[in-house]
């Protein structure tokens, strides 16, 4: 620590490096947490929804490497998927508003059940061209929710 003299003669004492102020938290002020059922039936639909999401690449990779069976399977998992998307968002809704949670979540997922609307359509009229980008889209997000549902940040509820 190093002192500096003020103008009124008062010093001021500057904080090192292992004295860096982090938030400011108010004592006895904590932020609210989720209700845990929300929290757990959100973690549940979306571990079922990014394990559906991580099969869809693996069984387009089975029907272009020549098993014709797996694109049928591909289309009943990606058909499957806009069923679960709606419970997802039911789930969402359960969290943002039951539980007190990031407010985000809601709009994120109606938000993906869309674009795994529109893919299930780009899919089934073959345009590949719009297809497979959208594909990796929904995947990644899936993939991000997914994490972030099981961090701890999941937990803090809205201010």
């Amino acid at each position: 620590m190093r002192r500096i003299p003020s103008v009124r003669g008062v010093d001021t004492i500057l904080p090192g490096p292992a004295q860096a102020p982090g938030p400011v938290r108010l004592p006895g002020v904590r932020r609210p947490r989720v209700a845990p059922w929300t929290l757990w039936t959100l973690r549940v639909l979306l571990t079922v929804h990014v394990l559906a999401v991580l099969g869809q690449p693996l069984l387009a990779g089975l029907y272009l490497s020549g098993d014709v069976d797996a694109i049928a399977v591909h289309g009943a998992v990606g058909s499957a998927l806009a069923a679960v998307g709606l419970v997802l968002i039911a789930g969402a809704a359960a969290y943002v508003l039951a539980g007190r949670g990031r407010w985000w979540v809601l709009p994120a997922t109606v938000a993906l059940f869309f674009a795994e609307g529109l893919q299930v359509g780009f899919g089934y009229a073959r345009q590949l061209g719009l297809h497979v980008p959208l594909g990796v889209l929904v995947v990644t997000v899936s993939v991000l929710l997914a994490a972030w549902v099981w961090a701890p940040a999941a937990r803090r509820g809205r201010r």
